[in-house]
């Protein structure tokens, strides 16, 4: 390996090692994954499904694949007859695509949540008069919108959108609603206008097998989540569909989008969902919606207004606008402390996608290094501390003034000695909790 890569490489495990990871989107996932995504599984190619392959060879991998679709399946207590499942998806975003691929003609109506209120770009996404996804290009998108009082969904106004727009697919999930989503209440509506209903879990995942958030499957069509988030798995995907649906999820994945599946990807799932199904993951289910909670709650203390007044799952969103700061300056300070956690937009939000009002906080990961409501306290007191340091920050309209300016904050802060004394103090806590890289 060359040397500067390996150096890089190092370097990265060492800063995992001394901060806090607090992206939503983030985990640390098992030394058994990581020993699978690295092994020589990775050498085989095996176009299409077990036992139904277009290469020779593929005794062992179908038997690994097969295991690994037995285990999603009782991870999430779902009858073989009635579901399936596809592991094969790359990522979350290949695998709604080919959902709807599997579902849909082009010109077909979806019917999902808005960005800004926390939900996803794969869902479709335009902004400033234009589409930017492939999904908003390939389809026509509308979106139903959370309250704008109280930051939650209001079903009977996503039925009465629902009704208007007669949309083909319903989808609910995306990446910073805080609020648990009423499946059976989505499942209905879908129903009721003749939709299809995908409940996207990427984020709930964990929680969901933990057996500390609903499950969806009762009342979906779909269901897909991605398995690096709360479920601790490698980057890939899960899609669950009812049987009559699977052979079009399916066709869709191999030929439709992809090739060859990641093999090495893949007995890493099946070891993360083995250990979903056991007692000491459903205790770190319910201790990281502890800590989210109590996290959620002394942030407001300190004068934060969080999206919804709380969480029901893993992360926490704050708008940052009565603290007259902005979601870029946070995070970057906050970073520079130690504490890694990413700018993002909220509902009503005055500011751009690239510099939104927003931050979004989670505590996935710091859960597994066995942190609980002590630390969240701690933190919580941290992050209030930076946002006082960072002080009123704006974004500067004119591009030159932009540039100047916010490359001067930058320069600035990595100097800044009272960030740099939270960044020690840090450090003390993560070599207190420290996680297994090896």
């Amino acid at each position: 390996m060359n040397q500067n890569l390996k150096s890089l490489i190092a370097q990265e495990e060492k800063r995992q090692a001394e901060t806090l990871m607090m992206i939503p989107s983030e985990n640390y996932t098992y030394p058994e994954v990581r020993a699978a995504v690295g092994s020589v599984l990775m050498h085989k190619y095996a176009e299409g499904q077990p036992n139904k392959r277009y290469y020779q060879g593929m005794g062992i991998v179908d038997r690994i694949e097969q295991y690994c679709e037995d285990q999603a399946l009782k991870a999430f207590k779902l009858n073989p007859k009635k579901w399936g499942v596809n592991v094969q998806a790359y990522s979350g975003t290949p695998a709604n695509l080919a959902i709807y691929n599997a579902l849909l003609e082009p010109g077909d109506r979806i019917l999902s949540m808005y960005l800004s209120d926390g939900g996803h770009l794969s869902h479709g996404w335009e902004y400033g008069g234009k589409k930017i996804t492939s999904s908003a290009k390939t389809y026509k998108v509308s979106f139903y919108h959370v309250d704008p009082k109280t930051g939650v969904l209001n079903y009977a106004e996503i039925e009465k959108e629902a009704k208007k727009f007669r949309p083909k697919l319903l989808i609910s999930g995306g990446t910073a609603y805080p609020r648990e989503i009423k499946h059976f209440e989505m499942g209905r509506i879908a129903k009721e206008v003749g939709a299809y209903y995908l409940a996207d879990v990427s984020h709930e995942a964990g929680l969901i097998a933990g057996g500390v958030n609903k499950s969806p499957f009762a009342y979906s069509d779909v269901v897909m989540m991605t398995t690096h988030k709360t479920l601790r798995g490698p980057r890939a995907a899960l899609i669950f569909a009812r049987s009559k649906l699977m052979p079009l999820i399916d066709a869709s994945i191999f030929p439709g989008f992809q090739g060859g599946p990641h093999l090495h990807s893949i007995a890493g799932i099946a070891i993360a969902l083995e250990k979903s199904q056991t007692a000491g993951f459903e205790k770190y289910a319910k201790q990281v919606i502890k800590n989210a909670k109590t996290l959620s709650a002394e942030l407001q203390k300190y004068g934060f207004k969080v999206i919804s007044g709380g969480t029901d799952k893993h992360l926490v969103l704050v708008d940052l606008r009565n603290k007259r700061t902005t979601g870029w300056h946070v995070a970057w300070a906050l970073e520079v402390a130690g504490i890694v956690t990413n700018r993002n937009t909220i509902p009503n939000d005055t500011g751009s996608p690239y510099y939104p009002s927003g931050l979004r906080l989670g505590t996935p990961a710091i859960t597994v290094r066995g942190m609980k409501e002590r630390e969240m306290k701690q933190i919580a007191k941290w992050v209030s501390d930076v946002v006082e340091r960072v002080g009123t920050q704006k974004v500067p309209e004119d591009d030159e003034q932009r540039r100047k300016t916010l490359k001067k904050f930058k320069a600035d802060i990595v100097k800044d000695k009272f960030l740099l004394e939270i960044r020690s103090e840090v450090k003390k806590l993560c070599k207190k909790f420290p996680i297994d890289l090896s």
